[in-house]
């Protein structure tokens, strides 16, 4: 699913235009990445968590030239689904 796909779904369930519809969702893209930029978690109840993480310093290698490079700490975002949206797809979706 696509982010046009969830657009009409939204705006073909609540009968609103399609513009407005894409205009709400990138706001709320918008600021769930701003929070994230400046640090701060999104906590969506019944959904699930936007966090940093921080990954720790580690050592990487570079194949072509057979050498050992660090890889320094770094953040990065990541979602943590909540507890009931994890048994929802456990329990509706087929295991391939």
């Amino acid at each position: 699913m696509t982010k046009a796909d969830i657009v009409a779904n939204i705006s073909e369930k609540l009968g609103m235009e399609k513009g407005d519809v894409q205009a709400t969702i990138e706001s709320f893209m918008d600021e769930v990445k701003n929070s994230l930029e400046s640090g701060d978690n999104v906590y969506l109840r019944g959904f699930g968590s936007f966090v940093v993480k921080t990954r720790a310093e580690k050592t990487g290698r570079n194949i072509s030239k057979n050498t050992t490079i660090k890889i320094p700490a770094h953040n990065i975002p990541a979602f943590k689904p909540a507890k009931i949206f994890v048994e929802g797809v456990k329990s509706n979706v087929e295991v391939k």
